[in-house]
C-alpha cells in the first residue's frame, strides 16, 4: 500500500514550493516597518513597494505558461526557484530603493512559473478523483509560506535586522532545488513508482489526458480566451485573489498601526489565521473531492463549491466593527480559509472543464494574470485607502465587495467545458 502512494511526495514538492514562494513574497510584509523608517516612506509608497513584485510577475504569466508547456515542469520550477531565491537574497544585499525594488520586480520574474507549472504538474500526476485535493494541498502552501515567514521573518528581523533575514530566506529554495531535480520526472518515467502506482496514473488522470492521448485540442491564449467559462474563472480567481494579496501584504501592517502589537507580537498573530487556513484548507479539499462524482467533476459542479467559500469569505466585511483581538483573528481566519478553498476549487475547476492537457500552463496564466492583475492592485488601493481615510475600514469592505462578486460570476459563466466548441463571450447568455 505504501508503494501505491508514492505520488504523495510529488504533491508534498508541489506543497513546499508554494509555500516558498510565499515565505519570500510575504518578507516584505513583516519587515515593513523598519524598511520604511529606513527609507522614510510612506503608506502609499508602501503600498507600491509591496506590489513592486506583482509587476513583473504578472507581465510574465503568459509567456510563463507558454515555456512551461513547451519546456515541460522539471525544468521549468528548477531555473524558476533558483531565479527567485536569488532575488530574494538580493533584497538583503542591494543598497538603495530603486535596486531593493529591481530586486522584487526579479523575484516577480521567477516566481511566475509556479502555478502554471503546479497546473500542468496536476494533469500529469493527479488521478482525476484527488484533483481538489492535490490543487488544495499545493495552494495551502500560499498559508503555510506566510504563517511559517511570519513567525521566522519577525524573529529574524528583531534578532539580526532586516537585511540578514532575507539573505537567509533566499537561501532555503536552494535546498528545495536539489530535492526537486532528484525525484521528480513524468510519471512515465519516474523509475521510484510502482508498475501498479504508474499505470492507475496513466489510466486515471482524466479527460483532459484523454484528449491529450487521441490527439487533442492545440490552442493558444487568444484561443482560448474565446470560451466563456476561461473568462469566468479568470474573474472569480480576481476576486478571491484581491482579498489574498490585501492579507498577504497589509494584515501585519494592519495589527501593528490599529492594535499596537510590536512586529514580533504581530508576527505571530499573523501566523495563526495563515496555519488555521492551511489546515482546513486541505480538509475541505479532501471533503469536496468526496462530495463529487466522475459525472459531477466533468459537468464542472465543483463551480457550486467556489460559490459557497466566496460566500463565506465574506465574513471579513465584519472585521473592521469589532474590537476584541481574538474575534478579529476568528474572522480573519475563517475568510482566509474560503478565500483558500475558493482559489483552490477555481483552479481544480479550471483542470476539470480543460478537454486537453496541452492547455494547461495556457489556460492557468490566464486565470492567474487576471487573479493577480486585482493581486496587483490590492496593495496599493489598501495603501492609499489606508492613507486617505486614515483606517482600514474601507479597506476591507473593498475586499468583501469583491468576494461576492466573485460568487455570482463562478455561478453564472463557468458552466460550459473548455476545448469543445467553442462560445464566443459577447453572445453568450448569462445562463449558458
Amino acid at each position: 500500500m505504501r508503494a501505491a502512494r508514492r505520488r504523495l511526495w510529488i504533491y508534498v514538492l508541489l506543497f513546499l514550493l508554494v509555500a516558498i514562494n510565499y515565505m519570500d513574497r510575504s518578507a516584505l510584509s513583516v519587515a515593513a516597518t523598519p524598511i520604511s523608517k529606513e527609507f522614510g516612506l510612506t503608506p502609499g509608497q508602501m503600498g507600491l513597494l509591496l506590489s513592486a513584485f506583482l509587476w513583473s510577475y504578472l507581465l510574465c504569466l503568459i509567456p510563463a505558461g507558454i515555456i512551461t508547456d513547451r519546456m515541460g515542469t522539471r525544468w521549468t520550477n528548477a531555473i524558476s526557484i533558483a531565479v527567485w531565491s536569488a532575488a530574494t537574497v538580493l533584497v538583503g544585499v542591494v543598497r538603495g530603493f530603486g535596486a531593493l525594488v529591481g530586486a522584487r520586480l526579479l523575484m516577480g520574474i521567477g516566481e511566475s512559473t509556479t502555478y502554471p507549472a503546479c497546473g500542468r504538474v496536476v494533469q500529469e500526476w493527479a488521478p482525476a478523483a484527488e484533483r481538489g485535493r492535490v490543487v488544495a494541498t499545493y495552494n495551502s502552501g500560499a498559508y503555510a509560506g506566510p504563517a511559517l515567514g511570519s513567525i521566522v521573518t519577525a524573529a529574524l528581523v528583531t534578532e539580526f535586522g532586516w537585511r540578514i533575514a532575507f539573505v537567509i530566506l533566499g537561501a532555503v529554495g536552494f535546498g528545495w532545488l536539489a530535492a526537486w531535480l532528484v525525484w521528480f520526472r513524468d510519471p512515465a518515467k519516474a523509475r521510484w513508482l510502482s508498475t501498479e502506482e504508474r499505470d492507475k496514473i496513466l489510466r486515471e488522470r482524466g479527460l483532459a489526458r484523454q484528449a491529450e492521448e487521441t490527439g487533442g485540442l492545440r490552442a493558444g491564449v487568444l484561443e482560448l480566451l474565446r470560451w466563456r467559462s476561461m473568462w469566468g474563472v479568470t474573474l472569480v480567481q480576481s476576486a478571491a485573489v484581491y482579498t489574498q494579496y490585501m492579507f498577504l501584504t497589509w494584515l501585519p501592517g494592519y495589527l501593528e498601526q490599529v492594535h499596537n502589537l510590536s512586529v514580533l507580537k504581530s508576527g505571530a498573530f499573523t501566523a495563526i489565521p495563515y496555519v488555521v487556513a492551511m489546515v482546513l484548507g486541505i480538509a475541505l479539499g479532501v471533503v469536496f473531492d468526496r462530495m463529487l462524482d466522475e459525472d459531477a467533476v466533468a459537468s464542472g459542479k465543483r463551480r457550486l463549491m467556489v460559490a459557497g467559500c466566496l460566500l463565506l469569505s465574506s465574513v471579513v466585511l465584519i472585521t473592521p466593527f469589532v474590537s476584541s483581538m481574538a474575534v478579529i483573528l476568528g474572522l480573519i481566519s475563517v475568510s482566509m480559509t474560503f478565500v483558500s478553498s475558493a482559489v483552490s476549487m477555481n483552479l481544480a475547476l479550471l483542470a476539470d472543464l480543460l478537454r486537453s492537457p496541452r492547455l494547461a500552463g495556457r489556460a492557468n496564466s490566464i486565470a492567474l494574470i487576471g487573479g493577480n492583475a486585482f493581486g496587483l492592485a490590492a496593495p496599493i488601493v489598501t495603501g492609499y485607502v489606508v492613507q486617505i481615510t486614515h483606517g482600514y475600514t474601507t479597506a476591507f469592505l473593498v475586499a468583501g465587495f469583491f468576494l461576492l462578486l466573485g460568487m455570482s460570476v463562478s455561478l453564472t459563466m463557468t458552466r460550459k467545458p473548455i476545448g469543445d466548441e467553442p462560445t464566443f463571450v459577447a453572445s453568450a447568455p448569462l445562463s449558458a
